[in-house]
């Protein structure tokens, strides 16, 4: 993680190391992140850093992956935080409850990775690949909650 500094983003500061559901474990991240940086900053900032992360996450993924020799490593969990950043950002203010919801519904997206998830995730290739499909996990998220909340 530390050969360079973009494998300390690309990695999640740490958290896609972790030797079971590194995934699973950068959302965690990205959960915990969001909450201590939403005191901090606006509903413009936290757009302008997603954006900025998923741009950014395209040559950051993408060069881990080349230098580990993986189309999409699992290590590689910055696609993961920028996408439950965006989750979180959308369904603000949210209970904990709401929110651990949104962490389960999501992580079944991006490991399960129904249709049209999987399709993106076998042809996409490169850091686009793996930010996209991950993207896309967050906007079915998001549905589902909207749906949920219709529904209520």
């Amino acid at each position: 993680m530390l050969s360079h500094p973009l494998h300390i983003l690309s990695l999640g500061f740490g958290s896609g190391l972790s030797p079971v559901a590194p995934g699973t474990i950068g959302t965690l991240f990205a959960w915990a992140s969001f909450t201590v940086l939403n005191r901090y900053l606006t509903v413009a900032e936290w757009g302008a850093l997603i954006v900025a992360g998923f741009v950014g996450g395209i040559a950051i993924c993408g060069f881990t992956a080349k230098k580990l020799g993986i189309a999409d490593p699992s290590p590689v969990v910055w696609d993961e935080i920028v996408a439950f950043w965006l989750v979180l950002l959308m369904i603000t203010p949210a209970t904990l409850t709401d929110q651990l919801w949104a962490f389960v519904v999501f992580r079944f997206f991006d490991m399960v990775k129904p249709p049209p998830i999987g399709y993106f995730d076998r042809r996409l290739k490169g850091g686009f690949g793996i930010m996209f499909d991950d993207l896309v996990a967050a906007f079915f998220t998001l549905l589902v909650i909207a749906l949920w909340r219709m529904s209520v």
